[in-house]
C-alpha cells in the first residue's frame, strides 16, 4: 500500500502529517504535482512533478495508483477515479470517500458548480482549522493501521 498526494492544493500542516506517518509506519509517500515540492530526506517519501496543465497531476496519480492505495484530495472528481480504481481517498479535512458516499459527493460537487456558472456565489471552503487537523490525523492514523503493511 502507497500514498499518493494530489500536492499542489495540499495544505502544508497536513503534509507535514503525511510525512511523519510515511516515516513511522514506512510506508511510501509520493507528492504529485506541477511545481517542485520540497520534501524532508528519508527513502519513504518522495516528490513526482508533472507538467503544467489542466488535471495533469489528477490523471498521474490515477495511472500511477494500484488497488489499496489511498490517495490524499479534496479533489472529488479525483477521488472517485481512484475509488473505481480500488483505491482509497481521503481529504485533508479527515473525510474518508468510499463508494457509498462519493457518488453524493460528486452530485453536490456538480450542483454547486451549475450554480456558480450561472452568477450565484456559493463561497469557498472554510479555512482548515484545528479541528479538520487533528479529523485527518485520526482517520489517517485508523487507515494505516487497518491497511498498512
Amino acid at each position: 500500500m502507497k500514498i499518493w498526494v494530489d500536492a499542489d492544493a495540499c495544505p502544508k500542516v497536513i503534509k507535514e502529517t503525511l510525512f511523519r506517518a510515511a516515516e513511522r509506519t514506512h510506508t511510501l509517500t509520493t507528492l504529485v504535482a506541477n511545481q517542485a515540492m520540497q520534501t524532508p530526506p528519508s527513502p519513504y517519501i518522495k516528490s513526482r512533478r508533472v507538467a503544467q496543465g489542466f488535471d495533469v497531476a489528477d490523471d498521474e496519480i490515477v495511472r500511477l495508483c494500484d488497488e489499496d492505495d489511498l490517495v490524499i484530495t479534496s479533489d472529488i472528481p479525483l477521488a472517485a477515479d481512484v475509488i473505481d480504481k480500488g483505491g482509497f481517498a481521503l481529504s485533508p479535512r479527515g473525510e474518508l470517500f468510499t463508494k457509498d458516499n462519493i457518488r453524493e459527493r460528486l452530485n453536490m460537487r456538480d450542483f454547486l458548480d451549475s450554480m456558480r456558472s450561472s452568477g450565484i456565489q456559493t463561497g469557498g471552503p472554510a479555512p482548515l482549522n484545528q479541528t479538520d487537523r487533528r479529523a485527518f490525523a485520526n482517520q489517517l492514523d485508523r487507515f494505516l493501521a487497518q491497511h498498512a503493511n
